[in-house]
C-alpha cells in the first residue's frame, strides 16, 4: 500500500490533457541575432558535435551541462557559504585557487553542452518539444546559479564590493529578464534570444580564470573616473549585470507591440496577455518585502539561502509559463505556494526567532516540490512521446507505425533556444 502511494506520488500528472495535446502541435520559432552566437559559437558547436557518438542522448547533454553549473554552486557554497571568503576581512579563509579554475572549466563546459544538445538532437532525428522544455526548464534554474556564484569573486567587501541586498536586486533583475523573455514568446509565438546570455557565459569564464591566475585581490581596486572620483570594481560588475539583464526589456515591449500591430502573435486581450505576470509579481513583492522588513536582517545573516530560495521559486513559476507558452494554453494566474510564502513571512515577523528556520523550511519544501514538478512533467512528456529521457531509445516498440495511436509526429526544430544553425 505504501509503495503504491509512493508510485502515485512520483507519477503525478501536472500537465492537463489540453497541454499534452498542445505539445503535439508545437512548432519551434526563435530569432537569434547575437553576432557572438552566429559567427563564433555556432561554427564551433557545429564542428564539435560531430565528435559525439550518435547514441549520446541530447537530453543527457542538457542535464550534464546543468550539473556542471551546479558543481560551481556546490564548491563555492562549501568554501564560501556567507560570501565572506573574498572580502579580505580579518579571520576569513580565501577560496582555494583550484576552485576558481574548476569554476571556469565547469561554466565553459556547461555553456558548450547547452550549445550542442539541440544540434545533436537534429543530427540523430530526435528534435522535439520534450528537449526544448527540458532545456528551458533547467535554464530557468541556471538564472540563479550564475549571479550567485559570481558574487563569491568579490565577496561582501565593505569597500570594493556591494552588500548582499544589492546583489539580491541583481538576482531579481536576472530572474525578471528570463521570465519576461518567455512572456514575450507567450504573446508573440516567437522567442527572441537576448544577446546577454553568450556574453555572460564568456564573461563568467574569463572572470573565474582571472581570479584563479591573479587571486581575488586583483579585483580589489577602483576605476578612476576623472573629476567624478572613482568606482569600485564590484560596483562596476553590479551595473553591468543590471544593464545586460534589462537591456532586453525595450525590445520585448517593441516585439509584443509589433505582434499586435502586424497581427502576427496570439492577439490576446490585455488581461489575458498580462495574466502570466501575476504569480511572478506576487513573489517579487513578497521576496523583496521580506528582507527589507526582516527583524533579524536576514539578508545579512544568510544571503545564500535567500538567493537559492528566490531562484528556486522563480524557476518553478517560469517553468509553468514555459509549459503554457509551448502548449499554447492559458497560463496560471496564481501559484499554489504563494499563501505558504505569505504566511511564513508573517510568522517570521511575529516571532523573529523563527525567521531563519522558516527560510530553510521554505528552501527545502520549495526545492523538493520544484524537483517533483520538473521530474513529473518530463516523465509525462516521455510517456506521451514514447521516449526515454536520457537515452535515444523509445519506451516500447511501435507495433503499427501507420496507426494514429502509435504514430508520433517528429518535427525538425531545434531542441533548445540557443542552438540555431
Amino acid at each position: 500500500m505504501k509503495m503504491q502511494r509512493v508510485r502515485e506520488l512520483l507519477d503525478y500528472k501536472y500537465l492537463r490533457r489540453e497541454q499534452i495535446n498542445g505539445f503535439d502541435n508545437y512548432k519551434y520559432s526563435a530569432i537569434d541575432t547575437s553576432p557572438l552566437s552566429q559567427y563564433v559559437m555556432h561554427p564551433f558547436w557545429n564542428w564539435l558535435v560531430k565528435f559525439f557518438p550518435r547514441w549520446f542522448a541530447p537530453n543527457l547533454m542538457t542535464f550534464l551541462g546543468f550539473l556542471f553549473s551546479v558543481m560551481n554552486l556546490v564548491f563555492l557554497s562549501y568554501y564560501d557559504w556567507n560570501f565572506k571568503a573574498s572580502s579580505g576581512e580579518v579571520g576569513t579563509t580565501p577560496i582555494p585557487k583550484w576552485v576558481w579554475l574548476s569554476c571556469a572549466f565547469n561554466i565553459f563546459i556547461a555553456y558548450t553542452l547547452d550549445g550542442i544538445d539541440g544540434k545533436q538532437a537534429r543530427r540523430i532525428g530526435l528534435s522535439g518539444p520534450l528537449g526544448e522544455l527540458f532545456d528551458h526548464g533547467l535554464d530557468s534554474y541556471t538564472a540563479m546559479l550564475i549571479p550567485t556564484c559570481l558574487y563569491s569573486i568579490f565577496g561582501r567587501s565593505n569597500v570594493y564590493s556591494v552588500r548582499p541586498m544589492r546583489m539580491y536586486y541583481v538576482c531579481m533583475t536576472v530572474y525578471f529578464n528570463f521570465f519576461v523573455s518567455h512572456w514575450e514568446k507567450y504573446n508573440t509565438g516567437v522567442l527572441y534570444l537576448p544577446w546577454g546570455y553568450d556574453l555572460s557565459m564568456w564573461g563568467s569564464t574569463a572572470m573565474y580564470l582571472v581570479t584563479w591566475w591573479m587571486g581575488f585581490e586583483s579585483w580589489k581596486f577602483e576605476l578612476p573616473l576623472g573629476s567624478w572620483g572613482s568606482l569600485p570594481l564590484g560596483n562596476v560588475m553590479e551595473a553591468v549585470l543590471h544593464i545586460s539583464a534589462m537591456a532586453n526589456l525595450p525590445l520585448v515591449v517593441i516585439n509584443v507591440y509589433n505582434s499586435y500591430a502586424q497581427r502576427t502573435g496570439r492577439l490576446l486581450s490585455f488581461t489575458e496577455a498580462i495574466r502570466p505576470m501575476w504569480p511572478f509579481v506576487a513573489y517579487f513583492v513578497l521576496l523583496l518585502t521580506w528582507p527589507l522588513l526582516s527583524p533579524n536582517d536576514i539578508m545579512e545573516r544568510d544571503p545564500r539561502a535567500m538567493f537559492m530560495l528566490s531562484g528556486t521559486i522563480f524557476s518553478n513559476v517560469s517553468c509553468r509559463l514555459i509549459v503554457s507558452q509551448m502548449s499554447v494554453t492559458r497560463c496560471e494566474a496564481w501559484h499554489w505556494q504563494t499563501p505558504m510564502f505569505a504566511l511564513s513571512i508573517l510568522a517570521s515577523f511575529w516571532l523573529p526567532v523563527l525567521e531563519r528556520p522558516v527560510v530553510y523550511m521554505l528552501l527545502i519544501v520549495t526545492t523538493l516540490t520544484h524537483w517533483h514538478y520538473g521530474a513529473s512533467v518530463v516523465n509525462q512528456m516521455c510517456e506521451h512521446f514514447n521516449r526515454v529521457c536520457f537515452t535515444v531509445h523509445k519506451r516500447m516498440p511501435t507495433l503499427d507505425i501507420k496507426s494514429p495511436a502509435n504514430q508520433q509526429e517528429r518535427k525538425e526544430e531545434p531542441q533548445t533556444s540557443r542552438k540555431l544553425d
